[in-house]
């Protein structure tokens, strides 16, 4: 290794490790790769407050939203077989998305006023978050329209979970929602898989994501790390009973997934590589150059305004730079603060995990905690701290 990266990855050892030595982090894990190898990789701190496991390179976290990027990367497999159509109404694949109606407000009874959207939703608008759908835990009406409707939380896994309905118009704008669930849905019904027997066949084990499922299995569970939250003087709690449901009505594929660091930059690397890993093709190179630029047109990524103060902080990376969206990744069309160059990508899940892909330098990384609120006010700094260190 030469010295300059010797250098580096000390200087990140220091700062993880004093994260968690400080309380800042329960425990944390850190790996990153460019196109052949890893090129650093730490953990520190615990896996839970209070109990002596370490956090380790193989600890299992539940990765939340970064399920998206995977259960994309499985719905352009069958776009390439031609099983599944970018732009046809997804109404044709799972018809109960047909049954999505515009929000427009709500009548004095606090029930709500809804219509037929103008046009009807496809794949594309699932992939790039612009179909019109919400999250409870950014959005209000969302949140009372279940109230009204008793329609359980999405990390509920139950089928009616999926029964919101629109914000606007498919293709108006972009919205971070339950879109990937529909996408995840529509994954079984092209392959007659469940999306994990897909995603398993066609994604982990061409890649050797050895412990990456919906379904915490028993060697899984022994290296499972616990979420933690934050409370208000700042201090960490474990939630031990925090977990998706394991015997769900459907996998989430927005956000339901385990896995570990190395696991997911096994992925990370894949793209990197324009889809290669190893010898084996997972997708065809033009295809995820098609994932990895803007699919939304004029549309920009906006900030994401907690309704859950508890589950989420007011969420945007990068404020003030020009964000679009692939199929699906957020792409920093400028400059980032960390000094990743234009054209990047990244995204996280709920309870702190962070990722970025850089096609320009082709190098990515992988950050993994497990802390609510989201946006942490000192993990997401921490990440950030993490990417830069390749770029400084």
């Amino acid at each position: 290794m030469p010295a300059d990266h010797a250098s580096r990855n000390r200087r990140i050892d220091a700062a993880l490790s004093a994260a968690t030595e400080a309380g800042d982090v329960p425990g944390v894990v850190a790996m990153a790769t460019d196109r052949n190898s890893v090129i650093y990789e730490g953990a520190y701190g615990k896996r839970v407050l209070g109990q002596s496991e370490p956090m380790t390179l193989d600890t299992v976290v539940w990765i939340a939203s970064m399920t998206k990027a995977l259960t994309s990367a499985g719905a352009m497999q069958l776009v390439e077989q031609g099983k599944l159509d970018l732009d046809a109404p997804a109404a044709g694949v799972v018809p109960e998305i047909g049954a999505a109606q515009v929000l427009e407000g709500f009548d004095a009874g606090g029930q709500p006023k809804l219509r037929a959207p103008r046009r009807p939703i496809t794949l594309r608008h699932l992939l790039t978050h612009t179909a019109g759908f919400g999250y409870e835990i950014w959005n209000e009406d969302i949140a009372a329209y279940q109230a009204a409707k008793g329609i359980p939380g999405i990390i509920s896994c139950e089928n009616a979970a999926l029964g919101t309905p629109l914000l606007f118009d498919p293709g108006d704008r972009w919205y971070y929602g339950i879109n990937i669930d529909w996408a995840g849905k529509m994954v079984e019904a092209a392959s007659g898989k469940k999306l994990g027997s897909y995603l398993q066949e066609n994604l982990f084990a061409p890649l050797g994501m050895t412990s990456t499922a919906f379904r915490i299995t028993p060697a899984m569970r022994a290296r499972l790390a616990k979420i933690h939250q934050r409370g208000d003087d700042d201090s960490l709690e474990p939630q031990m009973e925090l977990e998706i449901p394991q015997e769900a009505q459907f996998e989430m594929g927005g956000g339901g997934l385990y896995s570990t660091a190395g696991d997911y930059l096994q992925f990370v690397r894949m793209i990197l590589n324009r889809g290669k890993a190893g010898s084996t093709q997972i997708l065809k190179p033009e295809t995820v150059d098609l994932m990895t630029r803007n699919n939304m047109g004029d549309n920009g990524v906006t900030l994401l305004k907690t309704a859950a103060p508890s589950l989420s902080n007011d969420a945007e990376f990068f404020p003030g730079l020009h964000k679009s969206w692939g199929l699906s990744f957020q792409i920093n069309e400028e400059k980032a603060p960390t000094g990743r160059p234009a054209g990047g990508l990244m995204w996280a899940g709920l309870a702190n995990s962070y990722y970025w892909i850089d096609p320009t330098t082709g190098i990515g990384g992988v950050y993994l905690t497990q802390i609510l609120p989201f946006a942490d006010k000192k993990s997401l700094p921490l990440y950030y701290a993490f990417e830069s260190a390749f770029y400084n």
